[in-house]
């Protein structure tokens, strides 16, 4: 058993190419002797991402098409020699095409395997934009007439340091183990048949004939002249932080542990930006902060949600089951936050006083949000109250970044700080 597997017994139908890629996956990084926890996997929807829980390594399942945003999200941040290999199918890769190309754009340091069985197999057989003319499908048994997208010509254009396709046979390891040590964007797509529906569709067919048949081309691309995104960037960093007066630290948070504040209102009320305010004085506070948005697909209606994270240290997961603290300034926002309200067995809410109060295990503030500030500046109050009360991030400094803010000039600042008294 290989420090990168859990399990000897792979997921896939008898015969199918994943097999090999997962073996020559394995074989690669036993030769770059890494730990298996500096690797992070990101497959995608298909047959290939049913392999998350055979790898040791840490894995991320993502949604379809979409696993390259994710892989470029953590490569984008991971610290030291950690490497990020992502899984897709050739349906997930046309499917999340902007992914790829923005990726390869940027250079991110990450490598994309891509399963091209040249068709969807979880879903039926149908075609996918990887389908070369002649191929035959579920869908297209004379054989698909539209040419296919060559893939690697596409990343390497678009920027990617490397590009490759290989036809899946035998022992490719060694191919896999030059994306992976890459430093930028690598892509190698791993040419197979579907044993499903590809065999069965286009029977007698073997890979190296339909390879040399339509002339792909099994080079390899290296280059762009651009060094990864992660390497200038990161070193760039604190020379950039420390040029951006407007987050630079005021006051210090007495904040000694990660502290978790829910705001919730109407649809145009402000509830978006007084988060987003809240979060720029906790950074010039000296603190780490994450901010998540919710509100309707019809923007504009209905409630308007914010969850923010505070810590004096990084923060690695903004998930918020059970909030420390939650202001809530309008009856769409109570509605939606009921339940979670309803489940606190501590912490505090802050609640405008035209609002039935909850249930709760919470200590509960009624405060006159909306009488003494508006409908509009409803949210930002409840902030700059929770700010007052709490100290964790000190008033003056939400103070200083509402006037910073891009709609300073919209907000009725001196008359919240006089509220305040």
């Amino acid at each position: 058993m290989s420090d990168f597997l859990v399990s000897a017994d792979l997921p896939y139908c008898k015969g199918c190419g994943h097999h090999l890629v997962v073996r020559n996956t394995v074989r690669a990084l036993e030769a770059m002797t890494v730990d298996p926890l500096s690797v992070t996997l990101v497959t995608d929807i298909g047959c290939q991402g049913i392999i998350d829980r055979c790898f040791a390594t840490h894995t991320v399942h993502g949604l379809h098409g979409r696993s390259v945003a994710l892989g470029a999200g953590i490569a984008m941040d991971l610290p030291g020699d950690g490497k990020v290999i992502v899984f897709m199918g050739d349906g997930g890769a046309t499917i999340g095409l902007q992914h790829l190309l923005e990726a390869a754009r940027l250079n991110v340091d990450m490598t994309v395997v891509v399963h091209n069985n040249m068709l969807y197999g979880m879903t039926g057989g149908q075609p996918s934009s990887l389908t070369p003319c002649g191929f035959r499908t579920a869908i297209t048994p004379e054989g698909g007439k539209l040419p296919h997208h060559d893939l690697c010509r596409l990343v390497h254009d678009a920027g990617a340091a490397y590009a490759h396709r290989v036809v899946g046979l035998g022992d490719f390891s060694p191919t896999l183990q030059d994306a992976i040590e890459v430093e930028g964007f690598a892509l190698l797509e791993v040419m197979e048949l579907c044993t499903a529906y590809g065999v069965k569709n286009n029977p007698g067919l073997r890979l190296r004939d339909l390879a040399d048949e339509l002339g792909y081309d099994l080079e390899v691309r290296r280059g762009n002249g651009r060094p990864a995104f992660d390497l200038p960037y990161r070193a760039d960093t604190p020379a950039l932080l420390d040029q951006v007066d407007r987050v630079a630290v005021r006051s210090v948070s007495p904040l000694e542990k990660q502290y978790t504040l829910v705001l919730g209102g109407s649809a145009g009320e402000g509830v978006q930006v007084a988060a987003q305010i809240t979060a720029q004085a906790a950074i010039a506070s000296g603190l780490q902060v994450t901010k998540k948005g919710s509100y309707p697909v019809t923007v504009g209606t209905g409630f308007s949600v914010a969850e923010i994270v505070l810590s004096p240290d990084p923060i690695h997961y903004h998930g918020i089951s059970h909030p420390d603290a939650v202001i809530i300034v309008s009856e769409d926002g109570l509605s939606y936050n009921r339940e979670c309200i309803s489940e606190m067995t501590s912490g505090a809410v802050w609640l405008d006083e035209n609002l039935p109060e909850p249930e709760t295990g919470a200590e509960v503030h009624v405060r006159d949000f909306r009488g003494r500030a508006g409908g509009v500046n409803a949210a930002l109050f409840g902030v700059l109250s929770f700010s007052q009360e709490t100290g964790i991030i000190p008033a003056q400094t939400l103070l200083e970044r509402m006037r910073q803010s891009k709609i300073g000039s919209k907000i009725p600042i001196d008359e919240l700080e006089q509220v305040l008294t």
